[in-house]
């Protein structure tokens, strides 16, 4: 069994090409990239509104694309793409996932997932970043 977690994109990003891990610049991204770190998982990935799932070393150009002005179709074939991405680098019934991502981000990827967590659900971004600086 394989743990991954699994990150959100956010909004604040660079102005160039970076590496995804480098993109994100929020206070909020870089906390939970440290977090997930510390579990020491198999991977990361980090779930992108524009490119989908992607590795922390991949290169990507900035974008301005959000789940948050998505129809809940739109939302969902990104999920089903996800998906796909995932049966290409996990078991979504052996693997344990663990997101640290809102609800739009999970919503309709945790029917396909066997084991999973989500250790900041509920929190507000305020009280995320409080635990997270724990």
């Amino acid at each position: 069994m394989k743990k991954i977690v699994l990150i959100s994109c956010v909004s604040q990003k660079q102005s160039h090409r970076s590496k995804a891990k480098d993109l994100y610049i929020s206070a909020l991204f870089k906390k939970n990239l440290a977090y997930a770190r510390r579990l020491n998982p198999d991977a990361i990935y980090i779930l992108s509104a524009k490119y989908g799932l992607i590795d922390l070393d991949t290169e990507i150009e900035p974008y301005n694309l959000t789940l948050n002005t998505m129809s809940a179709g739109e939302i969902r074939s990104w999920a089903d793409r996800i998906l796909q991405m995932l049966r290409q680098i996990a078991d979504p019934h052996d693997d344990h996932f663990i997101f640290l991502a809102g609800m739009k981000y999970r919503k309709y990827l945790l029917p396909y997932l066997k084991s999973y967590e989500i250790p900041l659900e509920g929190l507000t971004i305020g009280k995320q970043l409080q635990a997270l600086s724990r």
